[in-house]
């Protein structure tokens, strides 16, 4: 179990303290619903997480493996829906791996990607569509 307190800082901006570390990251309404665009929204670290976990899944399962994925990036846009209610519509992510694309590990590593627990934790509603990009 992992504890995460926010507290409300006013003008739309929340400070969440992470328990085990005591990190803080700080949000801010995004600009195109009231706020100042200043810090990541609450859907944005959704994103955040996606992109992430996805890499940090890889990550894992490539260390057993003795692959290093030392410089891949992830790129997750986010679409949010036109009509409200408002939510995450779209997660589109493209992964740019540092690995040749006839990689023995290559299908496990796509794999990893794909269930990873926020991608298997994110509504079926939101489109997830990947894009491995192999450039080694």
């Amino acid at each position: 179990m992992v504890e995460i307190t926010a507290i409300y800082e006013g003008n739309l901006r929340c400070a969440a303290t992470h328990g085990p570390s005591q990190s803080v990251l700080e949000t801010d309404a995004p600009a195109d619903n009231h706020g100042q665009g200043a810090r990541y929204s609450p859907t944005d670290l959704v994103a955040t997480a996606l992109g992430t976990c996805m890499m940090t899944t890889m990550a894992i399962l490539t260390q057993r493996h003795e692959v290093d994925l030392t410089g891949t990036v992830v790129r997750v846009e986010k679409h949010m829906t036109a009509e409200p209610p408002r939510s995450i519509a779209r997660l589109m992510t493209r992964i740019s791996i540092p690995l040749p694309g006839d990689h023995p590990q290559r299908e496990i590593i796509e794999r990893a990607a794909l269930t990873c627990p926020v991608h298997r934790s994110i509504h079926p509603d939101v489109e997830k569509p990947v894009i491995f990009e192999w450039n080694g």
